[in-house]
């Protein structure tokens, strides 16, 4: 089959966690034999998070006062776009996948007049109390959310509408090729007379994996998280786990957008634009999940 995975955080970072360099390297370790034999049997793409790692970089920009001013979110989002997907590469080989597995720095075009620049939502970086949340708000000029019992900066998350190396993928994909594309959502950019530049945002990575995973004709697009399922009722002594459902059904459902919520509409887009198959679960159990005997699996 041809495959699209898109990694939550947890592949390199449980919540809490330090986002020091071993402690990713550690964790994709765990995860990278049930990675590497997916990878061996079926042509795959795997897209990644960056919050957290895109919010360190940030902060450290901000801090340094060697600089004229911090780097622009879009710079930042290639830079961990870098680092990870190597650290996937060699995760992948040392895990005994014999394809080649590449990196490919991707930009993301979004329109210029996406309402979302208005109404910051995605989540990026480590999570403070609330005092210190605010504190560096007011010095840095964030804008900030309550994420669970934690604060986070949040920045603006506008639609994916084109991923310009899809053709590149393309070409890598049928040589064999394992792919690690769109990292964080991509590079978020916008066109204006044929040509690109960067811009402050991060663009959700699950909506630009269903972007992708149409774009590519996937027989599969698999979001992998830390939760086993779609949970009605999540965090509440009532919560139930939702396994076999339609894109109708989640239609009729809200759920939140600083979590569940784009993953859902990301599953919508694909299995609604493709009669495909999507799926959410655990990335503890990623065979089963692609194997459709776990996690939330969905079609139209």
């Amino acid at each position: 089959m041809r495959i699209v995975i898109a990694l939550g955080g947890n592949a390199l970072l449980q919540r809490g966690e330090r986002p020091d360099a071993e402690i990713q390297i550690a964790r994709l370790a765990a995860t990278a034999p049930s990675l590497a034999a997916i990878a061996a049997e079926h042509d795959v793409i795997i897209v990644h998070g960056n919050g957290p790692q895109v919010g360190l970089l940030a902060l450290e920009s901000t801090a340094d006062t060697g600089l004229s001013r911090p780097y622009p979110l879009s710079d930042l989002v290639a830079e961990t776009q870098g680092v990870i997907g190597y650290w996937i590469q060699q995760a992948l080989s040392n895990a005994g996948l014999t394809r080649p597995a590449v990196t490919l720095v991707t930009q993301t075009v979004v329109d210029a007049d996406d309402p979302a620049f208005g109404i910051p939502t995605k989540y990026v970086g480590s999570g403070y109390t609330e005092d210190d949340a605010r504190k560096l708000a007011l010095t840095n000029g964030w804008s900030i959310r309550q994420d669970g019992s934690e604060w986070r900066r949040v920045v603006p998350s506008p639609v994916p509408r084109r991923v310009v190396e899809l053709d590149a993928a393309e070409i890598l994909l049928r040589s064999g090729v394992t792919v690690i594309l769109g990292g964080g959502g991509g590079v978020p950019v916008v066109e204006d007379a044929g040509r690109l530049r960067g811009v402050e945002a991060v663009v959700d990575k699950d909506l630009t994996a269903a972007l992708i995973a149409t774009e590519v004709r996937a027989d599969l697009f698999v979001m992998l998280t830390d939760v086993d399922a779609v949970f009605l009722d999540y965090g509440t002594p009532a919560q139930r786990p939702l396994h076999d459902v339609t894109t109708a059904d989640l239609a009729a459902i809200t759920f939140s957008a600083g979590s569940m919520g784009p993953k859902v509409a990301a599953a919508r887009r694909f299995a609604e634009g493709t009669k495909g198959r999507a799926a959410i679960g655990s990335l503890d159990d990623a065979t089963a999940v692609i194997a459709g005997t776990a996690g939330t699996q969905i079609a139209l």
